[in-house]
């Protein structure tokens, strides 16, 4: 697989930046990209400094992340002061600061990533190596371990297969030929027995009643559909919801919210012909808390602070139909 030359400069780049003394922290939101990426680049570290660790900044609870983490030893530990003093570099991959409230306070030496850039939250680092057209960070690490000649062993190749297969929903959604390329080049390294396990591992049973509730609170605009459930042990569930809707016909988007702690989370999802749902999360939810994302796919936080007492189901429906709620049709 031949290597762009961008990957040559940017690795001599990250090289640049590594010392023997040095305490690196790889953050991350977990995901499968990210914890693949993020042990992609510990294998590099490795090599060149004195520890490296992973930290990341949301609960943990979707079980096939859980599956990966246990099935490819993925060492992330909770984000927390404590950990944080430990360290004295930061990298950032899959991800960019403005991205969570927890991520913006660090300042970082490397960002990795492959989600739009915002003109308004530019990144600055001395290695910021941002590709949108990627759909999976773990295609931008492997090309990194390629060009340093660094042959991945089983556990690491799993953990990118799976990250690429989990990004690019197994190449249904956004994708281009590097993101092909790695893929074919892992395969020959991972346990496709391991990745099975992992992929078979989606839904706590307690989560049903999550499922009653949506289809309950369902609701129509125009070609999307949208469900609030109240509040939520876990914002992934939110995502398995949302997964699961974008697979009825007629549907071209969908955005399924819920309170997590004190956080209004809204999943976006999308077809990816028509909304660019990281654009139209912003542009709905970008005045009050954070939001992007993907073509495909996207997020929004709210504090519910900001919410100003108003009912978080209405707000959100509001918001959804840009004030219209004639417009939305209960199923």
């Amino acid at each position: 697989m031949a290597i762009p030359k961008l990957i040559d400069e940017k690795a001599q780049t990250l090289l640049s930046l590594l010392h023997k003394d040095q305490r690196w922290l790889i953050v991350i939101n977990a995901d499968p990209d990210s914890m693949g990426s993020a042990l992609a680049l510990k294998a590099i570290l490795s090599r060149k400094v004195h520890d490296i660790g992973i930290g990341h900044v949301n609960e943990i609870n979707r079980p096939d992340n859980l599956a990966m983490i246990r099935y490819l030893r993925v060492p992330t530990r909770r984000l927390i002061p404590n950990l944080i003093a430990q360290y004295d570099r930061f990298a950032l991959v899959d991800s960019q600061p403005h991205h969570h409230p927890e991520l913006v306070k660090l300042d970082y030496s490397i960002v990795i990533d492959h989600h739009p850039l915002s003109a308004e939250k530019p990144v600055h680092a001395p290695l910021t190596d941002i590709r949108p057209k990627y759909g999976a960070t773990c295609t931008m690490l492997t090309e990194y371990l390629q060009r340093l000649k660094i042959r991945p062993p089983k556990l690491l190749a799993s953990a990118l297969v799976y990250g690429i297969k989990a990004d690019t929903q197994s190449f249904q959604r956004k994708f281009i030929d590097a993101d092909i390329n790695a893929f074919k080049y892992l395969s020959k390294y991972a346990d496709h027995t391991l990745i099975t396990r992992i992929v078979r591992s989606e839904y706590h049973l307690e989560w049903m009643r999550y499922f009653s509730r949506a289809f309950y609170n369902l609701r129509r605009i125009g070609s999307g559909l949208t469900a609030h459930l109240g509040k939520v042990q876990s914002p992934d569930i939110l995502v398995v919801v949302a997964d699961f809707f974008m697979r009825v016909h007629s549907i071209s988007w969908d955005a399924v919210s819920g309170v997590f702690g004190g956080t209004l989370v809204v999943i976006f999802r999308g077809d990816g012909m028509r909304k660019d749902m990281g654009k139209f999360a912003a542009s709905h939810f970008g005045d009050m808390g954070s939001a992007g994302g993907h073509k495909g796919a996207a997020r929004a936080e709210v504090p519910m602070g900001a919410l100003d007492g108003k009912d978080p189901e209405m707000f959100v429906l509001k918001k959804l139909s840009r004030g219209k709620t004639a417009s939305v049709q209960r199923i």
